[in-house]
C-alpha cells in the first residue's frame, strides 16, 4: 500500500537527486570553461582493425590533474567525444559498435563504462592534516591545564614529597629590596619571522614533492596554485625585513657608505651561492660553464635584495614619527615620504609592460605570452614565454637557461624557459617593494596596532580589485593572466594581496593577541638560509628520501616528504637552542 508520505518522500527524493545532478554538470560545465585550453590535438593510441569475433582493443594512462578533452575517430570520422576528469587508479572503458541508423555520422555507436573505481587519493592527505590539528590541540590543552591551580597545587605537594630537601626555603635565591629596571627592548617582530618560517616550511615540502599532489606542484603555466605561492611569500617578507632593518641601523647612524658595502657583499654572496650550488650535483661532474644556468632562485632574491635595499639607502626616511600630525597627507605619510621610490617603481613597471607587449619577437607575435608547443592549437610552438624568453636567450644564451620549465610535459615545448629570468625580476621587485611598504606601515602605526591591520586591509583590497580587473576573473581570457613562470603583474598583485592578508593575521594572533608564539614555524624563519641551502644539499639522502615500494600512490610519498620537512624543522629548533644561526 503506497501513502501519501511515501509519494511525498520518493518525491522529495527525485527532487534531490535532480538537484544533484543538475549540480554536477553545472559544475563540469564551469570547470571545462575555467581551464578552457586551447591546445592542440595529440594521438594518444591508435587500434587496430577488429572483427564481430575478436574485437581490438588499446589501453593507455591518462594524467589525473585536469579535465581531459577526448575525441575519438574511426575511418577519419569522429565518432564520439567527452570531457572528464579521471579519478586516480579508476579504470574506464569505451565500447565502440555499430549503433541504430542515424545514431551519428559514423554509424557507431560508443559505450562508456567504469570498470574499477578510483582510488580516494585524498584521504592520506585529510589523515595527516586531522593528526597535526590533534597534536595542535593536545599542544594548548596541555598549556592551559598547566596554569591550572589544582595543577600547580599538584606540582609542588609532588616536589615537595618526592624531594623534600631540594625544594626548602633556605635554598630559594633571596631578592633584593631594590632591583635597577632594566632598559626597554624594542619587541621583535615575531609574526615576520613565523611566516618567513611558514613559507621556507612549505618550500622544503613542495621541494621534496608535495606527497605527488598537483596542486603541491607548479602550475603548468596560466595559473595558481600552493606551490605557486612560496616564492612570491619570500620576496615579500624580503621586503618588509629590508624596510625594519634599515630604519633600525638608520637610526643607530650607520652612514650609507656602509650600508652600501653591507647590500653589496650580501647580494654578491647570495648571487655567489645560487649560481655555484645550482650548478653542481655529484652526477654532473665538475662544473662546466658551458652548460651552467645563470639565473635562479637565490640570484633573483639577491638582485631584488640589492635593487630594494639601494632605494631604501637613497631614499629612506629615518624619523618617520614627526609627520604624524600637522600636515595634511598626514594619512597618506608612508607613501608621500617616499614618493621618489614610488617613481622609480612606476618607471620600472612600466618597462616591464613596454618590453612584454611592445618588442617584437622574431616569429612570435606581440605581446605573446602563452606556453607555446601544443598551446594556441600549436601555431606558436616556439614562442615559449614571448619576450621574457626571448630576452633571457639574447642576453644569457640558451645554454644557460632551465631546460625542464613545468610546461615542458603538458604543453611539450622543446625551448628552454628559465622562470628566475631577468624579466621577471622586475617584477619581482615590485613584489618586494609592496612588502617593503608593509615594514613602512608597521613603523609609522606600531603605537596603534589596529591601524596597521586596516591599512594592510586596504591594500589587499586594492590589490585584490586590480587582480580581478587584469584577469577578468579567469585563468586563462584575461588582459594579463597570472602566470608564475612570467612573473605577471596579475601574478604579483594575487599574491601581494594574499601576503597583506596572512601577515596582518599572524601579526594580530602573535604579535598584537599573544595567542601564538610561532612555534614551531619561527625556528626555521630565524635560519633560512641554512636551511634552504641544507634541503637542497641533502634531499636526495636518506633520511630525507628513500627508495618507496609504492611511489605511485600518496601516503608513502606523503610520509616521507612530511618526514624530511620536519627534520629540518627540528633541525632548525636545535640551532635556535645553540644560538646557531647563518646570516649573510
Amino acid at each position: 500500500m503506497v501513502t501519501e508520505k511515501s509519494l511525498l518522500t520518493l518525491k522529495f527524493r527525485d527532487i534531490f537527486r535532480g538537484a544533484k545532478e543538475t549540480f554536477r554538470k553545472d559544475l563540469k560545465t564551469w570547470l571545462l570553461k575555467f581551464l578552457k585550453s586551447n591546445c592542440q590535438s595529440q594521438l594518444l593510441l591508435t587500434v587496430g582493425p577488429g572483427s564481430p569475433a575478436t574485437p581490438a582493443s588499446a589501453s593507455i594512462s591518462l594524467s589525473t590533474h585536469c579535465v581531459l578533452n577526448l575525441e575519438l575517430f574511426v575511418a577519419g570520422r569522429n565518432s564520439c567525444s567527452w570531457s572528464e576528469l579521471y579519478g586516480e587508479h579508476g579504470w574506464y572503458s569505451v565500447i565502440v559498435q555499430p549503433g541504430p541508423l542515424g545514431q551519428n555520422e559514423s554509424g557507431l555507436l560508443c559505450t562508456f563504462r567504469k570498470d574499477r573505481d578510483p582510488q580516494n587519493g585524498y584521504i592520506p592527505l585529510v589523515v595527516a592534516a586531522s593528526l597535526f590539528v590533534a597534536v595542535i590541540l593536545l599542544y594548548f590543552l596541555g598549556l592551559y591545564v598547566s596554569k591550572l591551580r589544582c595543577t600547580q597545587d599538584l606540582y609542588h605537594l609532588f616536589q615537595h614529597k618526592c624531594f623534600p630537601g631540594l625544594f626548602n626555603h633556605a635554598s630559594e635565591p633571596q631578592i633584593p629590596a631594590h632591583v635597577p629596571p632594566e632598559e626597554p627592548r624594542k619587541k621583535r617582530l615575531l609574526s615576520l619571522d613565523t611566516f618567513r618560517g611558514l613559507s621556507l616550511t612549505l618550500m622544503v615540502f613542495v621541494n621534496y614533492g608535495g606527497g605527488g599532489y598537483w596542486f603541491f606542484e607548479h602550475a603548468p603555466w596560466n595559473g595558481l596554485t600552493i606551490a605557486d605561492l612560496v616564492m612570491p611569500w619570500f620576496v615579500f617578507i624580503l621586503g618588509t625585513s629590508v624596510g625594519l632593518a634599515f630604519h633600525v641601523m638608520r637610526r643607530k647612524g650607520v652612514k650609507k657608505v656602509q650600508l652600501f658595502r653591507k647590500v653589496a657583499w650580501r647580494t654578491g654572496v647570495l648571487i655567489a651561492i645560487g649560481v655555484l650550488f645550482l650548478n653542481y650535483g655529484p652526477a654532473d661532474g665538475p662544473l662546466s660553464w658551458s652548460w651552467a644556468r645563470l639565473p635562479g632562485v637565490l640570484q633573483r632574491l639577491g638582485f631584488t635584495y640589492f635593487i630594494v635595499a639601494l632605494m631604501q639607502i637613497a631614499f629612506g626616511v629615518a624619523d618617520i614619527q614627526r609627520y604624524q600630525v600637522g600636515v595634511w597627507w598626514a594619512p597618506f605619510r608612508d607613501i608621500v615620504l617616499y614618493w621618489q621610490e614610488w617613481i622609480i617603481i612606476t618607471g620600472l613597471e612600466c618597462i616591464w609592460l613596454c618590453l612584454t607587449f611592445l618588442l617584437p619577437v622574431p616569429g612570435c607575435p606581440r605581446g605573446y605570452l602563452g606556453p607555446g608547443g601544443i598551446g594556441d592549437d600549436g601555431k606558436y610552438f616556439n614562442c615559449t614565454g614571448g619576450a621574457a624568453a626571448y630576452i633571457d636567450k639574447w642576453i644569457l644564451g640558451e645554454n644557460h637557461l632551465y631546460r625542464f620549465p613545468s610546461c615542458k610535459e603538458l604543453y611539450k615545448t622543446t625551448q628552454p624557459f628559465d622562470p628566475e629570468g631577468i624579466l621577471g625580476t622586475i617584477n619581482s621587485i615590485i613584489m618586494a617593494f609592496f612588502g617593503l611598504q608593509a615594514g613602512k606601515i608597521i613603523l609609522m602605526y606600531r603605537s596603534k596596532p589596529r591601524s596597521i591591520l586596516k591599512r594592510f586591509l586596504i591594500w589587499s583590497v586594492l590589490l585584490g580589485i586590480i587582480s580581478a580587473i587584469l584577469t577578468l576573473g579567469t585563468q586563462n581570457e584575461g588582459f594579463i593572466p597570472v602566470n608564475k613562470n612570467l612573473w605577471s603583474l596579475s601574478f604579483v598583485t594575487t599574491t601581494s594581496c594574499f601576503s597583506f592578508i596572512l601577515l596582518g593575521l599572524l601579526y594580530y594572533v602573535i604579535d598584537m593577541k599573544g595567542w601564538w608564539s610561532g612555534c614551531p614555524l619561527i625556528y626555521p624563519g630565524m635560519n633560512s638560509i641554512l636551511v634552504y641551502v641544507g634541503h637542497s644539499l641533502l634531499g636526495s639522502y636518506f633520511p630525507f628520501s628513500w627508495e618507496m615500494k609504492s611511489p605511485t600512490s600518496h601516503t608513502e610519498p606523503l610520509a616521507q616528504d612530511l618526514l624530511g620537512t620536519a627534520i629540518w624543522v627540528f633541525i632548525a629548533f636545535l640551532l635556535f637552542r645553540k644560538n646557531i644561526f647563518l646570516k649573510i
